[in-house]
């Protein structure tokens, strides 16, 4: 059965707070990653200090041919929420191996969700 997409839903707790609050070292990560799961970049990575109070973090999005890549990381925790969204396959375990070099989380959990309208969500 063919789906429409697959979407990683990344959450990766402590972080190195340096690397979370570096935007260079958030758009060598993007990069990289891009790159590394084999996807196109449409454009260049948009990393933004955003938010308020204990919200305050870099987001970042990043559109690809096939969908996106998008990602807040919180200040106030040195934690990342990491969503990415394709209709071309790519492999969670290459993600998580960058996200770990990249940001050197405490731990990390991760869903992977195939996607496609026909299903429906209970």
């Amino acid at each position: 059965m063919s789906f429409w997409g697959y979407h990683l839903i990344l959450n990766a707790r402590s972080c190195l707070g340096s690397t979370i609050r570096s935007k260079h070292n958030i758009h060598d990560f993007t990069t990289t990653l891009v790159k590394k799961i084999d996807m196109v970049p449409y454009g260049p990575p948009q990393i933004v200090m955003f938010g308020t109070g204990n919200k305050c973090g870099y987001t970042l999005v990043q559109l690809i041919e096939t969908s996106n890549i998008c990602a807040h990381f919180v200040e106030e925790t040195d934690d990342m929420y990491l969503d990415v969204f394709s209709c071309k396959n790519f492999d969670p375990d290459v993600v998580k191996k960058i996200v770990a070099k990249s940001f050197q989380p405490a731990s990390m959990d991760t869903k992977m969700v195939v996607r496609d309208a026909s299903f429906r969500m209970e």
